[in-house]
Order: C-alpha cells, then structure tokens, then sequence
C-alpha cells in the first residue's frame, strides 16, 4: 500500500505504518469490528493502537475509561502508543496500565490525559514518578510471540466482550439497589469472577417462571421485600449468536408485568426480525446497543463517586 498517495491524517498515517509494519514481520493484521475503538488482532495480541504526532517533550494521549477497561478485559490485549513516528512506539501489555490508571489525571467524564516523556516513560502522579516504558519500545515480539492462557481454552473477543457487558450490567444494578444475579460464575470482569459482582449467589425460584429458563438469563436485577424477591430488570447479551434464545429465556418472565426486557447487541437489524415476529409482546422488548451499556456504566460510576466526594 501506497500510504503517500491516499489523503490520510497524520494520526491515521502514523497508524497504517504501524499496521504496515505489522505485517513485515508476517502478522496478520485484523480490524476488530465489534468494538468501537481502533483495536486490531495481530499476530497473537489485540491491540489498540493510539497516536500523537505532538511531541516536543512530550507525547500526549486522550483514553476513555471504558475503552481502556474493554481492551483490558481481551485475551493478551496492548496498546500501542505511536509517539510521533513507528519508531517510537510503546507496545504495553494493556493489563498494567489499567492497573496504574489511578495514577494518571482524567477528567468528571472518564477521559485519561496520559502523557509520555521524551524518554518514552509514561508520567504518573507524583513529582519525577514514571511507567518505565523501556522493555515495551518497539517490542514486536510482544504481539508475535505465543501467549500464555490462564484458560484451557483462549476466549474470542466476542466471548470477552459478553463478560465485559455482563460485568457492566452487574455493577450498574448494585449502584441502584437491586440484588443482582448472573449464572456465569467463573467468568471474568476486572480481573473478579461474575459471582463475587453479583449479590445473589443463587437465583430466586419464582413461581410463575420456569426456573430453568430463568437461571440462564445473562443478568436479572430483583427488589428484595422481606424474604421475597421481585424480579425488575432481564437482560440479554448477544453479539455472536442469535436474538431468539435470549428473548425466549427472558419470555419465562412474561407474567411479571413491570418486568423490563433488553436485549444488548450491535445487530439491530436481527432483533428487529425476532421482535416484529412476536407483535403481542414487543412492547415489552427493548434493543440497546453494547456501546451505550459502556456509556450508561460510565456515567453510573462517575456520579456515584461524585456523589461520594461531595457528600451528598
């Protein structure tokens, strides 16, 4: 590919010579289209790649929370940080910068200002204190080089991503009150198993459900009154199987009639096909895409701790 020739921006040049050098070293390079961000899979990594064509001392760049948790949550995840040229490129496992990300300036909105000195070290907080970045500049082997599974078997993006959404949904309904449950217990979300987020390590047996469609429903929130659980909320991740096994699972719950029914996925064109099908209850069905459960998580955390600071 011509790069010279195609009328890119410097951040997007700087990013296709990233990808070009890529595949030098015989990566396959792959967009991953189910996340927002410019997250690539190459060679055994995914990695987001990031760039700043700034940089007279210092290179600066501007990450949200919720993209840095996503990629964070990926099987063997980077982020590239391309300071003003490929040569200078930082390939750090994302995993440890999301565990320094207490020490790097953000603002009420969750958007990181990560800065990296003219030594290709990332600043933190704190006067002369640094992420020495030196085994990570130009460390292709990083991305080349076999990972280490903790699981049998590696989970896809797809896979991750559910867990991510499940993890977000489990939290958001703990901030509001709601006993929360999800079935899948040894799944992954910052690093804590789904079951230690969940409130409720059994789901209710309620009597007008079949409770072995209920218990597989991908996260439900409930109003305890005394020893009794009321269901409120069912939700349903889909991103790489189809609509109606959730909407069937979640349709247990039909006779609870302030029960609220949602169906997370980034194909709204396939809920709409299973929903219109089923015209007597599509009122009771809602569609949100996975983009906005990380908005809407973003936006739960950030007033809550908000709400802490100021008191009130």
């Amino acid at each position: 590919m011509n790069l010279t020739s195609k009328k890119l921006s410097p951040s997007d040049l700087l990013a296709a010579t990233f990808l070009s050098k890529a595949k030098e070293f015989n990566a396959s390079v792959e967009l991953i289209k189910v996340l927002k961000s410019r997250t690539y899979k190459i060679g055994e990594a995914n990695v987001l790649v990031r760039t700043s064509s700034d940089g007279n001392k210092r290179y600066f760049f501007g990450i949200n929370y919720i993209t840095i948790e996503e990629i964070a949550n990926l099987e063997n995840p980077f982020i590239a940080f391309i300071c003003g040229s490929v040569e200078k490129t930082i390939i750090i496992p994302a995993k440890l910068l999301f565990k320094e990300l207490h020490q790097i300036s953000h603002d009420r909105n969750g958007e990181y200002k990560i800065n990296i000195d003219q030594d290709l070290n990332i600043v933190l907080a704190g006067r002369g204190n640094r992420l020495n970045c030196k085994n990570f500049i130009n460390n292709w082997n990083l991305l080349l080089a076999p990972p280490i599974f903790e699981e049998a078997i590696p989970k896809t993006v797809e896979e991750s991503l559910h867990s991510v959404l499940q993890g977000r949904l489990l939290e958001i309904g703990n901030i509001r009150g709601y006993q929360t449950f999800c079935p899948d217990k040894s799944k992954k979300f910052n690093e804590r198993k789904l079951e230690e987020i969940a409130t409720l390590k059994t789901c209710p047996n309620l009597q007008f459900s079949d409770y072995n469609l209920l218990r597989q429903i991908d996260v439900l929130w409930f109003k305890s009154r005394g020893s009794n659980f009321i269901p409120e909320y069912a939700f349903e991740v889909e991103l790489s199987t189809g609509v109606w096994s959730g909407v069937g699972r979640m349709a247990t719950l039909l006779d609870y009639k302030n029960v609220g029914f949602y169906v997370i996925a980034n194909d709204s064109k396939k809920y709409n096909q299973v929903i219109n099908s089923l015209s007597e209850y599509e009122n009771r069905f809602k569609f949100i895409a996975n983009d906005l459960i990380g908005e809407l998580y973003s936006a739960e955390i950030n007033l809550k701790k908000l709400q802490i600071d100021v008191g009130l």
